[in-house]
C-alpha cells in the first residue's frame, strides 16, 4: 500500500493533476491486476447477502416507491433488472431501486475506521451498469473489487462524520471508480468521473440524526445513481471540478476540517491485488453495526439473569460503557429524544442502542421485522426498561474502535446492570459473534442461510435455488440478469399502494 498525503492546495500553487487524490484513485481503478481468489469468494458472499436483505425489504413502502420510479423508466434494449420483478429498466433508476432495497433494513455489510461505510452499497449500481452493458461475471467481480477497495481506503483515511458530512460522500467516488474498471476506461476519464461523483454526493449527516426518515435508505442509492450519471457525462467528454478534494474551495477546505488539515489515504500500489473487501464484515442482526455486539451481549446476559433468578423488572439501571461513536451516534450522547420514543420510526429505533439492548435483553433474540413493530416498541415494560438504559464513552473502547491492529479493533461495549437491591451484574463483548474474529464468523453457509431465511415465504424455493446457483457460479456467468431475484406474485401483492409522482 502507498500512503498518500492529501491536503488543500492554493489555486496559485503548482499542483499537477497527476498528484490529485482523484487521479490516484483512477490509477487504482485502471490497474488490470488480477482479483485474488479470496476476494472473489467474498464478493460472491456479499452478492448473496445483498440479495437476502433486498428481497426482505421489497414490499416495504420506501422500496416500493423506489421500484415505482424505476418502473416508470422501462427500456426495450439492454437495461438493468430490479429486485422482485421481471423487466428491464434504465440502469441508473434500477440502481436507485435496488440500492434502496439493499439499504432499507440496515442489514448488509459494514466497514468502520476513521469514518463509517456500508461498502455493499457499491454492488447495486455496479451490477446495474454491468447488466446494461452486457458484461460478464468476471468483469463485474473486477468492478466490485475496485469499489470496495476505494471506499474502504477512503474510510480509513478521511473522517467525514466529524464534520457532519454523510458517509455516502465516499461512495460516489468508489462507484465511479468501479464503473471505470468494468468499462476499461482510461485514467483521465475515471479521474473526471470520480471528481463529478464526489461533487454531486456530498450531503450533511442529518439523514442519520433526530427523527430519521426513509431517506437513510435512499441516500446511498442516490449516490450510486449520481455516480452512474457522472461516468456517463464524462464518457461524453464532460469534466469535473478539480482538484475536488484538495482545491482551495474544495471538500477538505470547506466541508471537512479546514485548509490546514492533512489526511493520509492508503491505496494499493501498481500491480497490488485488491483485498479491501476482506477487511469488511456483515450483519447477523438487522440493526446499526454498533448494535451487533451489544445484541449478542444482551442475549448472553439474559441467560446470566435467568441462571441468577433475576428479572428485568428488578433492574434499576443499565449503563453501556462504549466507544465515542456508539455513545454519540446511537446512544444517549446523541441527545436525541426520539431515540427514547416508542412511537419513533423504525429507522430511528434502529439507531437507538437503548431500545435495541432492552428488546434483546427481554427477548433473547432479534428479528428484522418483529423487533421493530409498533406493538413491540410500545410494550409498557419495554419502555420502562428502555428508559433505564444510558451510554457513556469509555476512552479504551474508543481507542480500540480506531485501532489499526485487527487483534485490538473492537465495536462492542461493557454492560453494567444494577438491580433495585444494589446487586450488580457486568459483562462485555468486543466483537459481534458473526464478525470474522467473533465467536461464530460468517462463512458461505451462513450467507446462504441468511438468504433462505429472509426469502422464506416470498421467493419460491426453485427461484431461491436458481439465484444461489447463479451467484456461486459468478466467475463463469455470462448473463448477469440471472442475479435478479423475483418474488412470488402473492408477496408482491402485499406491497403498499404509493401515490403517483412526476414519472
Amino acid at each position: 500500500m502507498i500512503n498518500h498525503q492529501v491536503r488543500t492546495h492554493r489555486s496559485a500553487e503548482d499542483f499537477p493533476y497527476e498528484e490529485h487524490l482523484a487521479y490516484k484513485v483512477a490509477q487504482v481503478a485502471a490497474d488490470p491486476v488480477e482479483v485474488p481468489a479470496e476476494t472473489t469468494e467474498m464478493i460472491i458472499n456479499r452478492i448473496i447477502d445483498n440479495a437476502a436483505v433486498a428481497v426482505a425489504s421489497v414490499v416495504r413502502r420506501p422500496v416500493t416507491s423506489a421500484r415505482a420510479m424505476a418502473q416508470a423508466h422501462p427500456v426495450e434494449k439492454q437495461g438493468a433488472t430490479v429486485f422482485g420483478i421481471d423487466g428491464h429498466f434504465s440502469a441508473e433508476w434500477a440502481a436507485l431501486a435496488n440500492g434502496t432495497a439493499v439499504r432499507e433494513l440496515d442489514f448488509h455489510d459494514t466497514f468502520l475506521a476513521a469514518d463509517y461505510s456500508h461498502p455493499g452499497d457499491n454492488i447495486p449500481p455496479l451490477l446495474a451498469v454491468a447488466q446494461h452493458k452486457g458484461l460478464d461475471g468476471k468483469t463485474l467481480i473486477r468492478g466490485i473489487a475496485t469499489g470496495y477497495e476505494i471506499q474502504v481506503n477512503l474510510v480509513k483515511g478521511i473522517c467525514l462524520h466529524e464534520f457532519k458530512i454523510d458517509h455516502v460522500a465516499h461512495l460516489g467516488p468508489s462507484v465511479a471508480a468501479g464503473i471505470g474498471t468494468m468499462l476499461d476506461l482510461d485514467v483521465d476519464m475515471i479521474y473526471q468521473s470520480v471528481g463529478q461523483a464526489l461533487h454531486t454526493t456530498t450531503a450533511t449527516r442529518q439523514s442519520r440524526k433526530g427523527l430519521i426518515s426513509s431517506w437513510k435508505a435512499y441516500a446511498p442509492a442516490f449516490a450510486g445513481k449520481m455516480a452512474i450519471e457522472a461516468v456517463d457525462r464524462c464518457m461524453r467528454g464532460e469534466g469535473a471540478p478539480a482538484p475536488i478534494w484538495e482545491g482551495e474551495d474544495g471538500v477538505i477546505a470547506w466541508m471537512l476540517h479546514s485548509p490546514d488539515r492533512t489526511y493520509t489515504v492508503p491505496l494499493p500500489a501498481p500491480g497490488e491485488p485488491k483485498r479491501a473487501i476482506l477487511d469488511t464484515y456483515t450483519k447477523e442482526h438487522s440493526a446499526e453495526y454498533q448494535s451487533q455486539a451489544p445484541i449478542d451481549l444482551a442475549r448472553r446476559m439474559r441467560q446470566t439473569l435467568i441462571r441468577a433468578g433475576r428479572s428485568t423488572t428488578d433492574i434499576a439501571s443499565i449503563v453501556l460503557h462504549t466507544s465515542h461513536h456508539t455513545h454519540y451516534v446511537i446512544g444517549t450522547g446523541a441527545n436525541d429524544p426520539q431515540k427514547m420514543d416508542p412511537t419513533a420510526s423504525r429507522e430511528t429505533l434502529d439507531h437507538s442502542i437503548m431500545y435495541i439492548f432492552a428488546v434483546a435483553l427481554e427477548d433473547g433474540t432479534w428479528h428484522h421485522v418483529d423487533s421493530y413493530s409498533p406493538e413491540r416498541a410500545g410494550r409498557p415494560e419495554t419502555v420502562e426498561l428502555w428508559h433505564k438504559i444510558s451510554t457513556v464513552e469509555d476512552p479504551e473502547w474508543t481507542r480500540r474502535y480506531h485501532s489499526t491492529d485487527p487483534a485490538e479493533k473492537a465495536f462492542g461495549a461493557r454492560a453494567v446492570i444494577t438491580f433495585t437491591d444494589g446487586a450488580v451484574i457486568e459483562d462485555e463483548l468486543a466483537l459481534a459473534d458473526a464478525h470474522p474474529d467473533g465467536a461464530r464468523p460468517f462463512t458461505r453457509p451462513d450467507y446462504i442461510r441468511k438468504f433462505r431465511t429472509l426469502a422464506e415465504g416470498i421467493v419460491d424455493k426453485q427461484e431461491q435455488d436458481r439465484f444461489l446457483a447463479a451467484a456461486e457460479n459468478l466467475e463463469n456467468l455470462t448473463d448477469l440478469n440471472e442475479l435478479n431475484v423475483r418474488l412470488t406474485q402473492d408477496a408482491l401483492a402485499t406491497a403498499p399502494a404509493t401515490p403517483e409522482g412526476i414519472f
